[in-house]
């Protein structure tokens, strides 16, 4: 008999797309079970990949270009997603993201294109924004999208600061009375981090070194964050909110302009109608780079195997790398135990995606 089988993978960060991991996967299973029905629903947590995994599951949706200022002022081809019910996805990663940097720039990138995708989204009729904020490559504190939305962040001479994180060190006065209203169905923040914007857990402190931050940069660029939460005194609360750090303090600014937090993977799972299609499975198949002791705080597996549990559908995990507890799953792969290790798996990904979805193919025979 045929069998449904759904594959919900995240990306595979810098080697696969979660859209690409799904059509391998199931290029995989069907080498060895040609009959059985694959419905790929390609998943993300607000992240790198996040428009790919929407446009690849949700049915008349259009990708709009745009060319926007990249986090080190050079111009950036990226795009916004149209969805049919009027929304619009804006992803940060394709337009501020860490990965259009080399070198890494912690005092000095911004997000300025990010606030231009999204302005250019309501320019072109949005009557809600899902604003997926993962993969930033600064800590401006969404500064730069704010500012790109008409707000000005101004010294005491009443000029505008530089942007980035070094910028804001120079603030006096934030001037938000050319901010452009959000659209009627409001703005929500695809995001499963937590983090407030100061402190110990704080955009700076926790996220800082990954975008280039060396040791002794740290303090200074979250006293400037600080500078930036004083100037905004009747917006300091944000300050504190849960997410308020996600994406070097983006979350913070989003806040401020009157978005909302609605989680990354569960809302993701929402929008690609992944409920839906769990109806009548046999198996889901989820993943990711590395499965480790985090990736059960809410990442795209832990969404996954929560959703398939209520459904009573059996899950089954691949990932780039196993370094957790997986046996909670009905069965897994690892791309670097296939390939014979981890250099061979990230060098041709795709390929042992496909193998991955052939062993578990052939393990549920």
């Amino acid at each position: 008999m045929s069998r449904r089988i759904v594959v919900a993978p995240d990306s595979f960060k810098g080697t696969a797309t979660a859209a690409e991991a799904a059509a391998a996967l199931a290029r995989g299973w069907r080498s060895v079970a040609p009959d059985d029905e694959l419905v790929p629903k390609p998943m993300a947590d607000g992240g790198e990949g996040t428009l790919d995994a929407f446009e690849a599951s949700v049915a008349g949706s259009e990708r709009v270009p745009v060319t926007v200022q990249g986090p080190d002022d050079r111009p950036v081809d990226a795009a916004w997603l149209r969805l049919p019910d009027g929304s619009a996805l804006v992803e940060l990663a394709l337009t501020s993201g860490i990965t259009l940097l080399d070198p890494l720039r912690p005092l000095d990138a911004h997000t300025i294109g990010f606030g231009q995708a999204i302005a250019a989204a309501l320019d072109g009729g949005a009557t809600r924004v899902l604003l997926a904020i993962g993969g930033s490559s600064s800590t401006d504190g969404g500064a730069g999208a704010l500012a790109a939305l008409g707000a000005r962040f101004l010294d005491g001479d009443g000029w505008p600061v530089p942007a980035g994180n070094r910028g804001l060190g120079s603030i006096a006065r934030v001037d938000l009375s050319g901010l452009r209203e959000r659209p009627s169905g409001g703005a929500a923040i695809l995001s499963d981090v937590t983090n407030p914007l100061l402190g110990p857990f704080g955009a700076a402190a926790i996220f800082g070194r990954q975008k280039g931050a060396t040791p002794d940069q740290i303090e200074p660029m979250e006293r400037n964050l600080g500078r930036l939460v004083r100037a905004m005194p009747d917006r300091a609360a944000f300050a504190d909110a849960a997410g308020a750090g996600a994406a070097g303090g983006t979350g913070f600014g989003l806040l401020a302009w009157g978005a909302h937090m609605a989680g990354g993977s569960a809302a993701v799972a929402d929008a690609i109608g992944l409920g839906d299609a769990l109806e009548g499975a046999t198996l889901v198949i989820t993943g990711e780079g590395r499965f480790d002791g985090q990736s059960a705080a809410g990442k795209v597996p832990s969404e996954v195997a929560a959703r398939a549990g209520v459904a009573g559908v059996p899950v089954a995990l691949v990932a780039g790398a196993i370094d957790a507890d997986a046996s909670g799953f009905a069965a897994s792969a690892s791309l670097t135990d296939l390939a014979g290790g981890g250099a061979a798996a990230m060098a041709d990904p795709l390929r042992w995606l496909e193998a991955a979805g052939a062993e578990l193919a052939r393990s549920q025979a």
